[in-house]
C-alpha cells in the first residue's frame, strides 16, 4: 500500500484527499519509482476542477516528478534499479510511489537535484516547446511574459534573454517584480498598477511586441491582443484566470492581422523521440547555467490541498513541490 492524494469529485483543494491505495508490480514496458519529489503546477488545478477532464474518476492528479527507479517490467531497457529519474506524463503523481512508461522517465543530471528536477520537467518543456517551437524567438525580438515570476515565467525569462530577445514579464507585486528583473527582464510591468498594454506601447514606443507568452488568460487575453505588432502572435498556454472563450475572430484582423494559438505540452511531447530531444536541451541549458533555477517551495504530500490554495491565491512565486 502506498500513500496518495485522490480525487473523488471535483471540486475547490478541499477534495483533495490522502488515502492508501495498493500499488502492483510494474507492467510490460513499465518502471517503479519512488517518489523523492512532486511538481505542483496549475494543471493540477484544472483536473482538480474538472475543467480538464480526468481519464476516470477517482484519479490521482500530478504530471511531474523525480525520484529512484526501484523495479523494472518486461521489455525495460536503458534503465536500472537506483537510477535517479524524472518526468512529465500522465496522471498519477501525488504519490509515495508510482507506477510509469519507461519512454516517460529522463535520468537526471548529477548536478540537478531531485527538487529541481520534480519543479522543471513540466514547466521547463513547457519554456522549451513556446521559445523554440510554438513562436521561434531570435536575436531582436520583442516579447511580453505574463507571471514572470511563476515557475514557467521564471525559466522564459531567463531563456528568452539568452535568445537574445528584449524581454517584458508582468507581475503582480513588488516582490514578483524583483524576482522577475534578476531573471533576466529587461522591463517589468506590475499589472496591479498599470495598464500593462498601455504600458507595454510607452516601452516600445509604439512598436509592441512580436510575441506575447499568455499563461494567465481570460483577465489578459484582451490587453495581450492589444500588446502586438501587426503580425504578432500571441500564444496561449494556460488558464490560471480561467479560460478564454466567445472570441470573435474579426478582432484579430482589426488589430492587425494577429495569430493566436493555443497549444499544450502533451502534443510536443507524445513522440518519445520528440520527448527526449526537448529534455536534452533543458537538462543543458540548467547544466549549463543558462537557466538557473531556485529552490521550490516545498508542502509535504499530505498538505496538497494546502498547496493548491496557495497556488491559486498566487502566493507562489517560481516553482513549488511536494515531497512524500
Amino acid at each position: 500500500m502506498v500513500r496518495v492524494i485522490e480525487v473523488e469529485r471535483h471540486g475547490g483543494p478541499e477534495v483533495l484527499k490522502l488515502v492508501d491505495r495498493p500499488l502492483a508490480a510494474p507492467g510490460d514496458g513499465e518502471v517503479q519509482i519512488e517518489q523523492k519529489a512532486i511538481g505542483l503546477n496549475f494543471i493540477d488545478t484544472y483536473f482538480r476542477t474538472g475543467l480538464y477532464a480526468a481519464p476516470s474518476m477517482p484519479f490521482v492528479p500530478g504530471n511531474e516528478g523525480a525520484g529512484i527507479v526501484t523495479a523494472l517490467g518486461a521489455g525495460v531497457t536503458g534503465l536500472k534499479a537506483g537510477d535517479r529519474v524524472a518526468y512529465t506524463a500522465g496522471l498519477g503523481g501525488y504519490a509515495e510511489k508510482r507506477n510509469i512508461k519507461a519512454q516517460a522517465l529522463v535520468k537526471l543530471p548529477k548536478q540537478v537535484s531531485f527538487e529541481i528536477g520534480a519543479s522543471v520537467v513540466l514547466k521547463g518543456l513547457t519554456a522549451e516547446y513556446l521559445l523554440f517551437r510554438t513562436f521561434k524567438v531570435k536575436p531582436g525580438h520583442v516579447v511580453l511574459i505574463h507571471a514572470a515570476a511563476g515557475g514557467t515565467g521564471l525559466i522564459l525569462c531567463q531563456w528568452a534573454k539568452a535568445l537574445g530577445a528584449t524581454v517584458i514579464g508582468t507581475v503582480g507585486s513588488p516582490e514578483k517584480a524583483k524576482l522577475a528583473k534578476k531573471a533576466g527582464c529587461h522591463h517589468v510591468i506590475d499589472y496591479s498598477k498599470e495598464d500593462f498594454a498601455r504600458r507595454v506601447s510607452e516601452i516600445t514606443r509604439g512598436a509592441k511586441c512580436d510575441v506575447v507568452y499568455d499563461g494567465v488568460g481570460k483577465a489578459t487575453f484582451a490587453g495581450s491582443l492589444d500588446s502586438l505588432k501587426p503580425f504578432g502572435t500571441l500564444v496561449s498556454f494556460g488558464n490560471a484566470s480561467g479560460p478564454v472563450d466567445g472570441v470573435n475572430l474579426g478582432i484579430l484582423a482589426a488589430k492587425g492581422s494577429l495569430y493566436v494559438t493555443r497549444p499544450t505540452l502533451m502534443t510536443h511531447i507524445a513522440e518519445p523521440a520528440n520527448y527526449h530531444k526537448m529534455a536534452k536541451r533543458l537538462l543543458g541549458a540548467i547544466a549549463k547555467g543558462t537557466i538557473t533555477i531556485a529552490p521550490p517551495r516545498v508542502f509535504k504530500l499530505a498538505d496538497a490541498a494546502e498547496a493548491h490554495r496557495a497556488l491559486e491565491g498566487r502566493q507562489t512565486t517560481g516553482s513549488t513541490i511536494l515531497v512524500p
